[in-house]
């Protein structure tokens, strides 16, 4: 177990993707706890469109793995759980709402002492209804492979705010001079 964060902004900074796993089991209850903290993600309108599917069994988590290359960090992960939104309770937002409840998830599992990475799944959603027999009204967001870290990678570089943030119109780009202005 990880010794626990002091600061929001270390927490969150310090949340990685994490691809390797140490043999150890994660308990159901555990993941509970963490989509227990996911429900309370915002969504549009209060709406909710989220459910959250648990995997456990190896042989289910190996043909998720095997949904795409870069879905391979499933096999030596202890659960998977599938974050599902559907359509028709958000037709506008269903996929962000989605996409806020399973960052929640991942940072409450983070907050847990678990590692976990994101798998995309967008482009093989009907291969996992096929998979784990999900409705055609559920859209499959997200694929988070669950464990107890086996690595601590480093920071990835970032961009600079420079690079990222426009003032008051596209193009008006932020200069560092101007930061302490504001």
């Amino acid at each position: 177990m990880r010794e626990p964060v002091h600061s929001c902004e270390e927490f969150l900074l310090s949340r990685r993707s994490i691809r390797a796993f140490r043999d150890e089991d994660v308990s159901v209850d555990l993941i509970l706890k963490a989509i227990d903290i996911a429900r309370y993600a915002p969504s549009s309108g209060n709406r909710q469109p989220w459910e959250f599917m648990i995997i456990k069994s190896k042989d289910r988590i190996k043909e998720l793995a095997d949904i795409h290359p870069w879905a391979r960090p499933a096999l030596g992960a202890s659960a998977v759980v599938i974050v599902l939104v559907n359509e028709k309770q958000s037709p506008v937002s269903y996929i962000v709402d989605g996409a806020i409840a399973a960052t929640y998830l991942w940072l409450a599992l983070h907050c847990l002492g678990l590692g976990a990475v994101w798998l995309q799944t967008l482009r093989n959603t009907n291969k996992l209804r096929e998979i784990l027999s999900i409705p055609q009204e559920y859209l499959p967001v997200a694929i988070l492979a669950i464990g107890y870290p086996a690595e601590k990678p480093k920071t990835k570089p970032r961009k600079s705010l420079e690079e990222l943030v426009h003032v008051e119109e596209f193009g008006n780009k932020l200069l560092k001079k101007n930061l302490s202005k504001r």
